[in-house]
């Protein structure tokens, strides 16, 4: 499976929006370098382009990092992965899925406007096996367990 990478985002402190930046750097079982989510049990979350488009079609107006992604990709299907599947992502970023959803105990401000959010469904975590830099455009590839 293929796909890429349509944004990379991050924020300075958790349950913010992220802001899309040019590229990111990961680190080995930390996360993104300078994304409040490193070090933590989730340390990468991505979400499908094609996940946002549901919340599109709903009227809002909405796009990567709105959702508190990481890494928004983008011709790759996200919802086929299973835990442990492994994702590589450019030449060298190597992820394993940790983690598929999570529990908002708090309903955010897409989930008030829309009645729904799809990242407690669709978002996946994963923790970082191998680091480096990874960017807007980068391919995204799959090996699945």
């Amino acid at each position: 499976m293929r796909g890429k990478i349509k944004a990379v985002s991050i924020s300075k402190e958790k349950g913010q929006k992220k802001k899309n930046v040019a590229s990111v750097d990961l680190k080995e079982d930390f996360g993104i370098i300078g994304d409040a989510h490193g070090g933590g049990e989730r340390q990468v979350s991505l979400l499908a382009d094609e996940s946002i488009d549901k919340m599109r079609d709903k009227g809002l107006s909405v796009g990567p990092g709105d959702f508190a992604e990481n890494i928004t990709t983008e011709g790759f299907d996200l919802l086929s992965l299973k835990i442990g599947s492994r994702i590589r992502i450019g030449k060298d970023v190597m992820l394993e899925l940790s983690q598929i959803g999570k529990v908002c105990h708090t309903r955010c401000n897409i989930y008030y406007q829309a009645g729904d959010c799809v990242m407690p469904k669709e978002g996946i975590f994963a923790r970082v096996l191998k680091g480096g830099t990874i960017k807007e455009g980068d391919e995204i590839t799959t090996k699945m367990r």
